[in-house]
Order: C-alpha cells, then sequence, then structure tokens
C-alpha cells in the first residue's frame, strides 16, 4: 500500500506543483506583464516599504519552499507556524520583495513591504497582480452547510450548455477550463484563488461557480471578490472546532452578503426555507437584489409546487416571477430538489433563461460521491454519499428510508481532529433511521478512534443496532454479508474522496471503489 506523508504530498502527486507554489497552470502563470515592488505595496496599503521599489515581481507566494527567482514571499502567520521565520530561506530562494506585518529586520537584502493586516494583503495583491479576473467573468459563489458542490456542479452543467464556458472552484476539483486539478481544500487562498480565476478568463471562460466555505470567509481568502451572485443553501452545525457557536458561524456566512468582505454581490440567492436565509435577507443593503427560492415557502420567488418524490428522481411545478412549468430532476429527496432550485435561482437571478435551464437541469446525472449508486448485480442497493453532518445523514437516510424496500443499513464515522460535538448527534440520526450501522473511521487524523468512538457512543439509544469497527474496509465487507434482498446499504462520510487521513499519513481509500472491488470478490459484479 503506498502511503503519503501528509495532503500535500497526495496533492502534489495527483496534480504537480510548480515552482510558484500555486497548483501548476497550463498557459500563462503571472498577471501583468510588468509588476513592480511599487505596484504591490500601492496595492495592500503598505505601511512602509524598504528597498527597490522598482524590483520586478513575476509572482505572488505565501510558501518559502516554493519561492523562486523575482517571487514576492508574504509571510502569513498560520495555525501551526508563523511565515516570518522563513524570510531569510525565501530571499535566498530569490525573492526581492517580502510583505509582513513586522518591521524590516536590519539589514535584510530585498524589498521588504509593511502591512498593517497580511490576510487583508492578500487578496488585494492578488487582485492587482492578477489584473481583476473576478470582474470579467460571471461569477456565482455558493456558500451553506450542505450542497454546495451539487449546485456548483449544476451551474457549470447549465452555463456550459448555454453557451457561457463555465469553470468550477470546490471541494470535487478546480475546473479552470482548460484543465481540471484535485482541490486540496474547498476554497484555495486567495493568491491561488486569483491565478485559478485568471486561468479560467485565459482559457475563455465566461463564468466561474465556486463554492465559499466558512473557514475562507473567515480567514479572508475571498475578501474583496467580486460575486455577480452569492447564494446562501443552508446553516446546520458543522465546524464547532473552529467557529465555537452556532452565531459565529452563521455571522461568517452572513458577511458575504453584507459587504463585509469589502464588496457586495451584485444579486443575493437565499434559501427562504431556512429562516437563516431571511436573517440575511433582512440585512441586505437595498443595492443588492434579492432572489429567494424554496419548497414550503409560498413568497420565494423561485420555488417548487406540487412536489413528487420518486425513487429515481423528483416530480415539481418550477414556479418564477413570469411563469411556471412542469418539470423533473434525476434526483430524489427534499435536498437535492432544494439544491436544483438554488441553481436555477442563480441562473435567473444572472439575467438567464430559467426555462432552458430547467430543462437542462433534467438530464444532470448527479456528482461524484453524493449519493452516487453503487455498480453490481445484487439483489440490494449501495450507495456512497459525502455526508459528514448529522443534517446531512438526516437528508439522506430520511429520503432513503422513503424508497427502500427493506433495510436500511450504514457504514458511517466522524473525523478526527474535528467539531466533537457533532459525533453522537450524527450517532442519534443514524439510530433514528437506519435499521443497522457499522461505525468506522473517517479519517481520525492524528486523534485516537477510541476517542472518537467515545464520543460517538454518546449518542446511543439501543446498541443492539450499531457495531464499531476501526478498519474502514472491514466494516464495509461486514455491511455487504449482511445485506439481504431488497436491503440498501449507504456508506457515509467520505463520499469523492479517494483517501483516508490516518495519523501524519495519506493512504488511497476510495468507498465506491472499495465496495466495487468486494462485490467483485464475491462475484456480485
Amino acid at each position: 500500500m503506498i502511503g503519503f506523508s501528509n495532503l500535500d504530498s497526495l496533492i502534489s502527486l495527483c496534480g504537480a506543483r510548480n515552482r510558484f507554489g500555486a497548483l501548476a497552470f497550463a498557459g500563462d502563470d503571472g498577471g501583468r506583464a510588468t509588476y513592480t515592488a511599487g505596484d504591490l505595496a500601492k496595492a495592500v496599503g503598505a505601511v512602509k516599504i524598504t528597498g527597490d521599489k522598482n524590483a520586478e515581481i513575476r509572482s505572488l507566494i505565501a510558501d518559502s519552499r516554493r519561492v523562486a527567482p523575482s517571487s514576492a514571499f508574504f509571510a502569513v502567520g498560520g495555525f501551526t507556524t508563523d511565515g516570518n521565520i522563513f524570510v531569510d530561506e525565501a530571499a535566498h530562494r530569490g525573492a526581492v520583495a517580502v510583505v509582513s506585518e513586522n518591521p524590516c529586520p536590519k539589514g535584510f537584502g530585498a524589498t521588504w513591504i509593511q502591512v498593517a493586516d497580511i490576510r487583508d494583503a492578500l487578496p488585494a495583491a492578488a487582485k492587482s497582480f492578477y489584473a481583476n479576473p473576478d470582474e470579467t467573468l460571471k461569477t456565482f459563489g455558493i456558500t451553506g452547510t450542505n450542497g454546495k458542490t451539487s449546485v456548483s456542479w449544476m451551474l457549470q452543467t447549465i452555463l456550459n450548455a448555454l453557451g457561457e464556458k463555465c469553470g468550477v472552484i470546490g471541494t470535487i476539483h478546480y475546473d479552470l477550463g482548460g484543465r481540471c486539478l484535485p482541490a486540496s481544500r474547498t476554497t484555495p487562498d486567495a493568491l491561488e484563488l486569483h491565478a485559478m480565476l485568471n486561468q479560467m478568463r485565459n482559457a475563455s471562460c465566461r463564468a466561474a461557480a465556486m463554492e465559499i466555505s466558512s473557514h475562507s470567509i473567515a480567514q479572508k481568502r475571498v475578501k474583496g471578490v467580486h460575486l455577480d451572485c452569492a447564494c446562501f443553501l443552508n446553516l446546520t452545525q458543522d465546524h464547532m472546532d473552529y467557529h465555537k457557536t452556532m452565531e459565529s458561524y452563521f455571522e461568517t456566512k452572513a458577511s458575504m452578503f453584507t459587504g463585509a468582505l469589502g464588496a457586495l454581490p451584485k444579486n443575493a440567492v437565499l434559501n427562504f426555507d431556512d429562516p437563516h436565509g431571511r436573517e440575511i435577507a433582512a440585512r441586505l443593503d437595498p443595492s443588492v437584489k434579492a432572489v429567494g427560492f424554496g419548497i414550503e415557502s409560498p413568497d420565494a420567488q423561485i420555488r417548487a409546487e406540487n412536489l413528487e418524490l420518486l425513487p429515481d428522481g423528483s416530480k415539481f411545478k418550477l414556479v418564477w416571477p413570469e411563469g411556471e412549468m412542469q418539470t423533473s430532476i434525476k434526483m430524489t429527496g427534499h435536498y437535492n430538489v432544494s439544491n436544483a432550485l438554488a441553481a436555477l435561482a442563480c441562473i435567473y437571478a444572472a439575467g438567464f433563461d430559467i426555462k432552458k435551464a430547467a430543462e437542462i437541469l433534467a438530464n444532470f446525472g448527479g456528482v461524484p460521491g453524493r449519493m452516487q449508486k453503487v455498480s453490481g448485480n445484487a439483489d440490494f442497493d449501495i450507495f456512497v454519499d459525502y455526508a459528514h453532518t448529522d443534517d446531512a445523514l438526516k437528508n439522506g437516510l430520511s429520503m432513503l428510508r422513503k424508497v427502500v424496500k427493506n433495510r436500511l443499513l450504514v457504514v458511517f464515522g466522524c473525523g478526527g481532529k474535528r467539531d466533537r460535538t457533532k459525533r453522537p448527534k450524527m450517532m442519534k440520526v443514524v439510530q433514528e433511521y437506519a435499521d443497522f450501522a457499522w461505525a468506522t473511521s473517517d479519517n481520525p487524523r492524528g486523534e485516537p478512534i477510541a476517542q472518537i468512538f467515545d464520543d460517538m457512543k454518546k449518542g446511543i439509544s439501543d446498541p443492539s443496532k450499531v457495531v464499531f469497527v476501526e478498519d474502514r474496509r472491514r466494516a464495509i465487507n461486514l455491511a455487504i454479508d449482511s445485506a439481504q434482498k431488497g436491503d440498501c446499504i449507504l456508506i457515509a462520510g467520505k463520499g469523492h474522496e479517494t483517501f483516508q487521513e490516518l495519523g501524519d499519513t495519506i493512504i488511497p481509500f476510495d468507498d465506491k471503489r472499495v465496495a466495487e472491488e468486494l462485490l467483485t470478490l464475491k462475484g456480485l459484479i
């Protein structure tokens, strides 16, 4: 079995990084033809610049290990280390400028640009260096606890079919118009984000659909980004290890709509079925056009009426201010219909034909790792899904409960070194909806699996309905061996991911592939 020392190693294997530190792009790696330290100092509102203002800058880097000649190095303070420790290394590697909150060290050889806030400096520098690529594309920013990936993929499908070539930045991959790269995180840092938007522009993209995580908002990775359409999907518990409270989590999301990130969106697409969506609507600047969507909200501009959930899809009447039509999608469940409405509302807000969009969306085949059916000839079904919160599990399991012919079986786990408070809640949901479950590992990282299991056990109401199995492959195998005719197995938590984080090691692991391998060994595929 191949092992990797960390996630970055795995990403590097899948998509090589260039010498500038961003994911390797086809074509032009830089921004403007000529860009100087003086230009950079002006863009970031420098407190003081020491050294040569005319030094030419060819790349912006926040990782000293990837500094190349003529780079500007940003000394960013992180959670585990401080970039200021590496300024000498950066200069030795050829950096001609350093951007830091600290004053220039005595005798430092390169140009030193002191700023008040390095997190503010990163997006300002990126927008300037890459000549505002976000303002030349029609940009869609999607945020919410669940559904971001599905909506971004729906938007890309619709826009491409409409002749509006659309790139995607999100959890599964970065589609830059000319190439796709594996995603290291949902929303990249500001330097990479604008480099990617620049690459989309160079690849003749006309639009970009971006998943925007709460972490990226809090860390100002998307500060100042122009959004033609900012979309709010929902808010349920997640990331309490980072945000600490649901109020803080919500306020972080809301800041994307209120101008707190340095730019107001042109349009705000909001889930009116979620009270947080209505709260955001009440806070909008009058210049921002609000478009509400919903299933249960008669005042939403974009809504589904007469909803019929079927085993293989959903039918409903799509209603918008200027008309209505019968339509369908190849996905079942309220949450999938809500995601479809979100995508259609974005299309409507951006001025495209919603009727044509609905016709295109009717043939959308789904997203890898999002309630994805595993191939096989067994007389039971297996689905793989990314659900890793109690709300996402509830949505998926409640949907399957309505269509499963016999028992509903679940393989799931809780990630290590993440929000511990959601672990018993996830177990409680599984206990409520599933007939039996195998609790197992799901990226335990450096946290003891015993601790994770102990937290999960706090949500058990019926011990006879769950078994704890540390090895995830064995847990999947046990579920398959236990399945009977008409049963349905949900393998939840990892979805599209192709790895497991065990301690400081990354190992290849793909739920769908593992399930198919096991079915093959059993003669069921």
